[in-house]
């Protein structure tokens, strides 16, 4: 089991480390290289798996159901925290609320579960961004318009996909193919820069970013636990909701408090020790879910 669980998430933390020592060495600017994934490969991913013939929206109804109830349920837990210690809810419940499902989630499903388990990991992806940017957006503005979000190359790749898949639509393998092999960038690429952002991490709030990467993964996991005592998934869909559950929080979460000004050197240190603290959930929680 030990020797399984290492070889699922070795390639993981590896590509992650070689960001971190690349990064620490060449100070790259991973920010064009962020927008293109974000604008070309994780679309081209999200609409080469919705479209695949083997995809059905009515199997992955309750996974998706289940993955908004751990988001929106982490913040109202992570609420009183906010209120007992004085730290400002838009700065503690957002990296609470929304975990790393595609830097992390993705490649731990593929890693752990093959590609089989890609359909029902991108879909609790899509979940948690839709719920980033607009449940997220309000509470850092309550002006931020919610139609912002269909500009968003993800959300279009999305619902092309889900189109293509009701409709029974036969993609063509010239225009499939190459749109998979741009897809397959996407989760190697995620993996490298969540590396590189590793350098950024501000130890002078490790109170704060410390109790997050507590509370993270805490309050999933004990949502999800709530969440499969009202409802039965399949065996495939339990093991990577039980994971989902325990993912620490999003990358996302650091730009999205520097484009608002909310924090962001703690959002920061929230981020990058809740993904360190990783290295000794994730291994823990792949034990017991397989």
């Amino acid at each position: 089991m030990i020797q399984q669980v290492f070889s699922i998430v070795f390639p993981v933390f590896a590509i992650v480390l070689a960001g971190f020592l690349y990064g620490r060495k060449h100070l790259p600017d991973m920010a064009a290289a962020n927008k293109i994934n974000i604008d070309i490969f994780v679309p081209a991913l999200i609409f080469s798996v919705l479209s695949s013939k083997n995809f059905e929206l009515s199997d992955f109804s309750l996974l998706m159901l289940g993955a908004a109830f751990v988001v929106l349920g982490s913040g109202l837990l992570a609420w009183p925290v906010a209120r007992f210690t004085g730290w400002n809810y838009k700065t503690l419940l957002p990296p609470v609320m929304f975990t790393n499902s595609g830097n992390m989630g993705l490649p731990l499903a593929l890693f752990a579960f093959g590609e089989e388990a890609l359909p029902a990991a991108v879909l609790l992806f899509i979940v948690e961004n839709t719920l980033h940017f607009t449940v997220g957006m309000k509470m850092m503005d309550r002006q931020a318009s919610l139609l912002a979000i269909f500009k968003l190359p993800m959300l279009q790749a999305t619902l092309l996909g889900l189109l293509v898949s009701v409709m029974s639509i036969q993609v063509p393998p010239v225009i499939a193919r190459p749109i998979e092999m741009v897809g397959q960038v996407a989760i190697p690429l995620m993996l490298f820069s969540l590396g590189v952002r590793l350098l950024g991490i501000n130890y002078r709030d490790w109170k704060i970013g410390f109790s997050a990467a507590l509370i993270t993964p805490v309050t999933g996991l004990f949502l999800v636990i709530i969440f499969l005592g009202m409802v039965d998934l399949p065996e495939d869909q339990f093991a990577l909701f039980v994971l989902f559950g325990a993912l620490p929080p999003a990358v996302l979460n650091f730009m999205v408090a520097e484009k608002f000004d909310q924090e962001p050197a703690r959002v920061a240190s929230i981020v990058m020790m809740g993904n360190l603290a990783s290295i000794v959930v994730i291994p823990l929680v792949l034990i017991f879910v397989l």
